[in-house]
């Protein structure tokens, strides 16, 4: 039986505690000239956790619904909370257990402070098995909404070789075989690294049947990696020859995904170009 108690009082000091800790530098967020308020405004945290500034204001006074294990998720992430802070709001929420998906899903409070201050460079954050966790809106300009996916689809290893008319059209057409082939070499590694019963093992599982995947399964290939520059082909500003560099955090197996161009480019012009229309799209401008 799993105990789904809420600890009322317990979860309301918790969350007040961690915002009036956190600072607007700590989320990206300008301090401003006017601020009196200790930490964070309870309004910019309910918007980094995506919920209403009402629901949090009862939480913090003890009243409320429970949080269900996906609020509670979104909470420790808009919080910036560590592995630790994260399990330990869980428990005051009344979730003895937490699925694998949430707490894989869990960003690295560390990725996500640099992320935060990339919102005008394309950046996103990927996990253990290229499942991408959270995006820049550039990125979004980009490489499209990559967070909406569920289940195995959550992971673009997957989409590659599952859905590959929609996961390679902003790839340039000449770079797919390659992309295939270190996706598989990386896949095998990871597998190997965590054993049977891992994500990554379900990964392999799940893309048997594919033709595509077992034939470059059963090659073996093991230490291909991926280059730094990455070739683009956008719907509406073209081709973009962009650099990925990779911040890496290794406790939580995730990785922070940067993307830039030389200046003096014409890719740098048309990453310019995208910046602005993905900062349109996101404000809805």
């Amino acid at each position: 039986m799993v105990d789904t108690t809420l600890d009322r009082d317990g979860l309301a000091g918790f969350l007040r505690g961690r915002r009036e800790s956190l600072q607007p530098e700590d989320v990206g967020l300008r301090r401003g000239t006017r601020r009196r308020t200790a930490g964070l405004r309870r309004e910019e945290v309910a918007e980094l956790c995506d919920m209403s500034a009402d629901y949090l204001a009862r939480l913090e006074r003890s009243g409320g619904s429970q949080p269900s294990q996906q609020m509670a998720a979104a909470i420790a992430r808009g919080l910036r909370l560590t592995p630790d802070e994260r399990d330990h709001l869980f428990l005051l929420c009344g979730h003895r257990l937490q699925t694998r998906q949430l707490r894989e899903a869990h960003i690295s409070p560390g990725l996500l402070r640099v992320m935060d201050r990339l919102q005008d460079t394309p950046a996103q954050i990927v996990g253990p098995v290229g499942e991408t966790l959270q995006q820049t809106p550039p990125a979004v300009a980009l490489l499209g909404d990559e967070t909406r996916h569920t289940g195995p689809a959550r992971s673009a290893l997957y989409r590659w070789f599952t859905d590959p008319a929609a996961a390679r059209h902003r790839y340039l057409p000449d770079d797919h075989d390659l992309h295939s082939r270190v996706y598989v070499a990386v896949l095998r590694a990871s597998a190997t690294a965590q054993g049977p019963g891992s994500p990554a093992a379900s990964l392999v599982a799940d893309l048997q049947h594919n033709t595509e995947f077992a034939e470059l399964w059963n090659r073996q290939e093991v230490g291909l990696r991926w280059s730094s520059a990455k070739r683009f082909v956008h719907p509406e500003v073209g081709r973009i020859d962009l650099y990925c560099q990779t911040l890496l955090d290794p406790d939580q197996g995730q990785s922070l995904l940067i993307f830039t161009a030389t200046p003096g480019t014409e890719s740098h012009d048309r990453l310019a170009l995208l910046t602005v229309l993905g900062a349109e799209r996101f404000t809805g401008s």
